[in-house]
């Protein structure tokens, strides 16, 4: 995978590294591309619109997809999206710092 193939002493093993990164991918990729989206009650860390959908996403280091997702409801990230007319995505991920690469990811 793309992380994976990057040195080891490029990463300082935080969950900002893989958003940093995953923010690049989407830019070169021509992607309209948000980071830590303020909300009512917190902070997406990265929201990616395009002319379909918006997809919602949420990082968790060493943690679990299920607990981004869940952090993604409990914070109503995809509320300020509703009256959009888009399709709403949630996309959870977690990435290791074992493996240097995602662990798990969740689309809903």
């Amino acid at each position: 995978m793309f992380f994976a193939g990057m040195p080891y002493d490029l990463s300082d093993n935080t969950e900002r590294h893989y958003q940093a990164v995953f923010y690049v991918v989407f830019t070169l990729m021509g992607q309209f591309v948000e980071t830590e989206v303020r909300s009512a009650r917190g902070r997406a860390d990265a929201v990616v619109r395009t002319k379909d959908a918006v997809y919602v996403f949420e990082f968790k280091l060493n943690g679990s997809a299920e607990d981004a997702l869940k952090q993604i409801d409990e914070r109503g990230y995809l509320i300020p999206y509703v009256l959009d007319g888009r399709r709403l995505v949630k996309v959870g991920v977690n990435f290791s710092n074992e493996t240097r690469n995602v662990e798990r990811y969740i689309v809903e």
